[in-house]
């Protein structure tokens, strides 16, 4: 039996809590001495412009990109300086960055799939409680469309 090695997809957004879905993913993936994929998709471009919700504020201090060009090149080209930047900061140079456009739950699971990814990590958060109550969260999405185990990383803030 060939014994090859295993795939961990690891979905991240420009929210502030990614670093910490980033590490925990990552500590997870290195203990089954598996290969790491960053992947972030891009959605609808007005979702990043919203004041809640610029990638400007996700990682702190990691996107400096000034002013934003909300074009597909521009939202590409930041997302994948997000992930380039995630991946610096794991400090491991094997990591693979992938960025997908499209619904972000479908794509998340259309990506891990096509990668044969063993694992799927994502963190627990929704965008906005309104979002949670109109079409329910991206990660319980994925987790009711996924034939993929998933690993989540509680992303909830300490009161």
């Amino acid at each position: 039996m060939e014994n090859k090695k295993k795939k961990v997809v690891i979905a991240l957004d420009y929210n502030p809590t990614a670093q910490k879905v980033a590490e925990v993913g990552y500590a997870m993936a290195k203990s089954m001495h598996a290969e790491v994929i960053l992947l972030h998709v891009i959605a609808d471009p007005v979702y990043y412009s919203t004041v809640e919700y610029s990638p400007i504020m996700g990682f702190t201090g990691y996107l400096d990109t000034g002013l934003l060009q909300l074009t597909s090149d521009g939202l590409k080209k930041a997302s994948h300086h997000f992930l380039d930047k995630s991946k610096h900061h794991l400090g491991d140079a094997t990591i693979k960055t992938l960025v997908s456009e499209g619904d972000f739950a479908d794509t998340i699971v259309k990506t891990a799939k096509d990668l044969h990814a063993d694992v799927i990590v994502l963190g627990s958060h929704s965008r906005k409680w309104l979002d949670e109550i109109l079409m329910g969260s991206v990660t319980e999405k994925v987790l009711h469309h996924s034939t993929i185990p998933l690993f989540i990383v509680p992303t909830k803030q300490k009161k």
